[in-house]
């Protein structure tokens, strides 16, 4: 008996490991079956919403953007002082002007039809600049003036 428990566990234990490695079949699937599954995994997807977007590309400001809020309001026309102009009498349009702003010494260089922040170069004259001030809707004129040369005697 001794002999046969012997030969019975060496048996079981060459077996196992050779049960083990075997490969399993796959079972094959009903077809009503694998409908289900594709159908399942499709109404799985994540659902995706498509949104329509406005994006405003337009010449002038975007019209939904905050007046208050809006960064664009700067510089001031308190804070430029004219420095200097090129007039050019037979082409006015190709006139160019100088300004700095007095608080952050930001230079700017710039000719009829220009925009600064809320100040539109409207036309450049030999000692005068006149701007177009667009405010909550409203346009205003504003002109700044070169500053008169003094000589010394």
């Amino acid at each position: 008996m001794n002999v046969r428990l012997a030969v019975g566990l060496a048996a079981l234990c060459v077996a196992a490991p050779l049960a083990a490695q075997a490969k399993r079949q796959p079972r094959a699937k009903p077809e009503s079956a694998a409908k289900d599954t594709a159908t399942r995994t499709d109404s799985a997807r994540a659902t995706t919403l498509s949104r329509e977007v406005y994006a405003y590309e337009g010449g002038g400001r975007d019209p939904f953007l905050s007046l208050l809020k809006s960064g664009d309001i700067r510089p001031l026309l308190s804070d430029l002082k004219l420095v200097g102009i090129y007039y050019d009498s037979r082409y006015p349009a190709r006139s160019v002007a100088v300004l700095r702003d007095v608080t952050n010494t930001k230079i700017y260089r710039v000719k009829p039809a220009d925009i600064i922040g809320r100040l539109k170069v409207t036309t450049i004259r030999p000692r005068e600049i006149v701007f177009t001030v667009q405010e909550f809707g409203f346009e205003r004129q504003e002109t700044l003036t070169l500053a008169k040369r003094e000589v010394s005697p």
